[in-house]
Parts: structure tokens; sequence; C-alpha cells
């Protein structure tokens, strides 16, 4: 479906995001390791469905990260366990700080399907960091694409650091969801960038 030109009314309670999908068709260079880079990566191989919901609310709570919260145990531990998807967090100081999920249960595909960090490592070049070993790690599956979303309500940056990443925009949709303010599943005070409706 295509909408037409114009405004259209988010009935009260919904949150409407513009959605840019973007892929990569070939390994990306990688941009330079900041310096000092003092975090790595460690593999969660089934991750603990506490933990990680824990990580996901850390990173994505002031965007409004709400699909995870909205799965049963048992939807998430679908995902999770599978062995086609990878968790991997990024450690600094000895404390998880990043997600990285990548997802290759689509034939030929991998998706960039959480990517993140937390407030304190924003700005600090741990995003790069983590990009430089994501893109190679999607790659050592026979793939055709590596691909990401990200939208409207994400981190104002997120876009433009996936395009200097490699990726290029390829589809743009519109998302309408339940706010998880609202339903509870995340607090009234995240994204007060965003206002309850």
């Amino acid at each position: 479906m295509s909408l037409p030109d114009g405004y259209f009314d988010v009935p009260a309670g919904k949150l409407a995001a513009v959605v840019t999908a973007l892929e990569m068709t070939a390994p990306a260079a990688p941009r330079p390791d900041p310096a000092p880079a003092p975090w790595r990566l460690r593999a969660e191989a089934r991750p603990d469905l506490a933990w990680y919901r824990d990580l996901y609310r850390r990173i994505g709570e002031d965007w409004l990260w709400f699909s995870r919260l909205r799965m049963s145990d048992a939807e998430l531990a679908t995902i999770l366990h599978d062995p086609r998807v990878e968790v991997f967090a990024l450690v600094a100081g000895g404390r998880d700080e990043g997600l990285l999920e990548l997802d290759w249960r689509v034939p030929g595909e991998c998706e960039l399907a959480f990517f993140g960090v937390t407030a304190a490592e924003i700005g600090t070049g741990a995003g790069r960091w983590m990009m430089n070993r994501a893109i190679p790690r999607a790659w050592t599956r026979p793939i055709r694409r590596f691909w990401v979303h990200t939208c409207t309500l994400d981190h104002p940056g997120a876009l433009d650091f996936y395009r200097r990443s490699g990726f290029v925009p390829y589809r743009r949709q519109v998302e309408i969801a339940d706010d998880p303010r609202l339903l509870g599943q995340s607090p009234r005070t995240a994204a007060a960038h965003v206002p309850v409706v």
C-alpha cells in the first residue's frame, strides 16, 4: 500500500515512525578504529533472557525499542537460541554496554537485527569499533546482502552512522505501533523527546 501526499492522523496511544532499511551487497571497508579501544566483544551462545532484556532496555529505552519487550519468553528464546542467530555484548570497563545481534535465518542474508550502545558509550567510538567487527562477522557465511533498518525514533545520528559504515538505503516505510510507555513496557519518562499523545 502506498500513502498519498498529505498529513494523516496517528491515533492516540500510538507511535508513528519513518523506517529506513539499508543494505550492503559486499563487505564494506572498515573505518579506522578509535584509539585507544578499551572494548571487547563477548559472544553469548545461549543468552539468558533476563540478561538480554536488561541490556536491550538499557540501550533502547531512550529510543523506544519495544519489539522484544512484547515477546513472551518462548518467542524470544526461539530467536536468540537459534543457531543462525549470534548475540554479542560489548564489554567496557567490565560492564556490558553494547549489543550486537546478527541474524542469518533468511537464506542468503544477514540482518543486523539489533545494534547499539548504552548512553555511557555514545560518542566514545564504541559503535564504530563494534561495527568494524560486525561487518566481517556477517560475511563469514555465504550471503548476498547484509542489512539493517533504523527509524526516526532512533538516535538522531543512527542513519548517518549506518551510511558511513557502508550501508545504502533501499526502502522507506511508515510504522504505526502502540506506545510502549502506555502499555507499561517502558517507563513514562522514556524518550522524553517523543511526546506521549
